[in-house]
């Protein structure tokens, strides 16, 4: 796998300093494709398709979160991020995965 990963590590590790590189990498290889286009790369706190998608997508299939535990994760996650205007993916996924005791699943 390449080290396209290392260019998401910044962001994430401005919310969570000690990063797991492989929890990233891991992250970086599930979106795959969908890093290409920006808008896909980002996450909108203030669109609930988008976030349903979240909840129904990486919450529960990746991470198997029921919906009332996506709900909340996410809700913390965007109350985490709101000084970001344009919120990554790869960080509000580690994010989401962290705050929700999710982290291994990804490891």
């Amino acid at each position: 796998m390449s080290d396209k990963y290392l260019e998401y590590m910044d962001g994430v590790k401005k919310y969570a300093p000690s990063a797991d590189e492989a929890v990233v990498k891991k992250i970086v290889g599930y979106l795959g494709i969908a890093l290409r286009s920006r808008d896909a790369s980002l996450v909108s706190c203030s669109d609930d398709s988008e976030l349903e998608r979240v909840r129904s997508g990486f919450a529960a299939k990746k991470l198997g979160l029921s919906e009332a535990d996506a709900d909340a994760g996410v809700q913390a996650v965007c109350e985490t991020m709101k000084a970001d205007r344009q919120k990554n993916r790869v960080t509000f996924y580690y994010l989401l995965a962290e705050n929700t005791g999710t982290l291994s699943k990804l490891a």
